[in-house]
């Protein structure tokens, strides 16, 4: 049976020069990078270079990244340790971000809601954009925080992430983005965008698992956010995971290196895609707008059918594909992203997401539409709102 992977958004195979860069740092330069002896010596220049690397590739400076366990921990430290920080100093306790953030974004700003701080949930337009006279209208005095994804990980909105940042900037509040999906696709420059903080992961670019960065301006100084160790100049304790460290740098280093190329493999592959369903599957419709969008995107919704049935007729097909945040796989709720941009409840649940990559190719992409004209139909016969 052929196999087809089109879940890129929820992770990345490891790309096999990434891994070959990382197994001496598993096997002969074994040194805890904080050991002051010569296996650590080894060890932490290693992380030393790979901090470079990533500064480079993102135009910050090397002081200026943190690395933590994932996009996840980055996300939370950002959210947690800015606004826990800065309402000591300045007394400011409201937080703004949008009703689209990864469930990790999300998750860190109820908690803060629990713990004294007011909240704002921007709305999206049917693209999924955030406006920023939507944000100017909701930032305050009191306003600590703003935090808004550059890449939507469901629908794969671009966000004008340096308008808001520049909106944010005017009333004395700091930025956050979440680029974790965006890393993949899009060249990403801190000063350009003008973040204060700004979340990445490796597992998204063909790297390793259990690897991210925070990345903090200079001048801005969030809480420290896991104590007990002096790692990352005693802002991040735990032990420097060093072959992650190094997988992500190089990971980061050929996207960044290849990014042309693939885009336009990828955009290439994603719009045949849109093309032949939409010619040739009656009743459905692409979640998102198309113009400001990453290209390895492709959220569709089949009306009158179930999207976990449809999941597992793919699955059974040996295709891979998802219905939304693999972070949030397992609820019976609508997709928050879809219901934020308007898309009815009733057929929500049959949403799908599909995410292209690197490896994806066009044989693979037409098997999957054969494959889903198939299924989408034998579903359909068998769903009671067919008929309505």
């Amino acid at each position: 049976m052929k196999r087809v992977y089109l879940d890129y958004a929820a992770t990345t195979p490891i790309d096999k020069r990434v891994l070959e860069v990382m197994t001496p740092y598993m096997t002969d330069i074994y040194g805890n990078a904080n050991s002051v002896h010569s296996y650590g010596r080894e060890a932490a220049a290693a992380v030393d270079n790979a901090r470079r690397t990533i500064a480079d590739c993102i135009n910050a400076k090397r002081t200026e990244i943190y690395f933590t366990s994932g996009g996840t921990e980055a996300n939370n430290w950002a959210v947690k340790g800015t606004a826990i920080r800065y309402r000591e100093e300045t007394g400011r306790n409201h937080i703004i971000t949008t009703q689209i953030e990864h469930p990790s974004l999300l998750e860190s700003v109820k908690y803060m809601e629990k713990h004294g701080f007011d909240v704002t949930f921007l709305p999206v337009d049917s693209d999924g954009t955030v406006k920023p006279e939507t944000l100017e209208k909701a930032l305050t005095d009191k306003t600590v925080l703003v935090s808004v994804m550059t890449a939507n990980n469901e629908i794969g909105t671009v966000q004008p992430v340096k308008e808001l940042a520049e909106t944010a900037h005017r009333r004395g509040a700091l930025f956050h983005t979440d680029a974790v999906q965006a890393m993949s696709s899009m060249k990403i420059d801190v000063r350009d965008t003008n973040a204060d903080l700004m979340s990445f992961s490796g597992h998204k670019i063909y790297g390793p698992k259990g690897i991210g960065v925070l990345f903090v301006k200079s001048g801005v100084k969030p809480d420290k956010f896991m104590i007990g160790g002096h790692q990352e100049r005693t802002m991040r304790g735990g032990t420097t995971n060093v072959p992650a460290v190094v997988g992500m740098a190089e990971a980061l280093r050929l996207t960044v290196e290849e990014m042309e190329e693939n885009n336009k493999k990828v955009r290439a592959l994603r719009d045949r895609f849109i093309e032949r369903i939409g010619a040739e599957i009656p009743r459905i419709r692409v979640n998102g707008g198309m113009k400001n969008r990453v290209p390895q995107n492709a959220n569709v919704t089949f009306e009158f059918i179930e999207g976990e049935s449809l999941l597992l007729s793919l699955d059974l097909a040996g295709i891979a594909c998802s219905s939304g945040s693999a972070c949030s796989s397992g609820s019976l709720e609508p997709s928050h992203v879809l219901m934020a941009i308007g898309v009815p409840v009733e057929i929500a649940h049959g949403s799908i997401r599909f995410t292209f990559g690197k490896n994806t190719e066009e044989n693979d992409v037409d098997y999957v539409v054969d494959v889903l004209k198939r299924e989408v139909e034998r579903l359909r016969k068998m769903s009671p709102l067919t008929s309505l």
